[in-house]
C-alpha cells in the first residue's frame, strides 16, 4: 500500500458523490411507501406505483427501497472513508467497495429483469438506481486499477 495521498479525483470520489444521489432516491421511494412522501412523481401508466407495490418491491419481507438506503449508505461511508489521505490508496477500502457494489448490481439486475421482463413497466425512479449502481461498478473497476497501477 502507497500511502502518498493524491490531490485528483479518483473514481472513489465519483462513487461517493452518486451515492448520495442514489440513496436520496430510494429514501424518497421507502419513505413514499410508508406513507409519508404524498403522492409518487411518476409517469401517466404509473409504472413506477405499480413496480413499488408489487410482490417484487419487497426482497425477504423487506421493502427494496430500503435496502437501496441502507446499501447505498454503506457505499457512500466507504468510500468516504477511503478518501482520507492516510486511505485513499488504501486497497481494502476499494475491496470492501467492490462486494458492496457487486452485491447491488446482482440485486439490481434481479429487479430489472423483474420490472422489464416480467412486469413489462419502467420505472424512472428505479433506472437511476440501476444507471447509478452500474456506474459504481465501473467506477470500482477503476479504482481497483488505479490501486493495482499504485503498487
Amino acid at each position: 500500500m502507497n500511502d502518498k495521498p493524491t490531490s485528483t479525483f479518483t473514481p472513489r470520489h465519483w462513487i461517493a458523490l452518486t451515492a448520495v444521489i442514489a440513496g436520496m432516491v430510494a429514501l424518497y421511494l421507502h419513505l413514499w411507501k410508508l406513507g409519508l412522501m404524498g403522492a409518487l412523481s411518476c409517469n401517466a401508466a404509473q409504472s413506477c406505483e405499480q413496480v413499488m407495490l408489487s410482490s417484487y418491491g419487497m426482497f425477504l419481507g423487506q421493502d427494496v427501497a430500503k435496502i437501496g438506503v441502507i446499501g447505498y449508505t454503506l457505499i457512500l461511508i466507504t468510500a468516504m472513508m477511503g478518501l482520507s489521505p492516510k486511505r485513499i490508496n488504501d486497497p481494502r477500502i476499494t475491496n470492501t467497495l467492490t462486494v458492496l457494489i457487486v452485491t447491488g448490481f446482482i440485486f439490481t439486475l434481479r429487479l430489472k429483469y423483474y420490472e422489464w421482463f416480467v412486469m413489462k413497466l419502467f420505472c424512472k425512479w428505479c433506472a437511476i438506481s440501476a444507471v447509478t449502481i452500474t456506474t459504481h461498478l465501473i467506477a470500482v473497476i477503476l479504482d481497483r486499477k488505479r490501486i493495482g497501477d499504485e503498487r
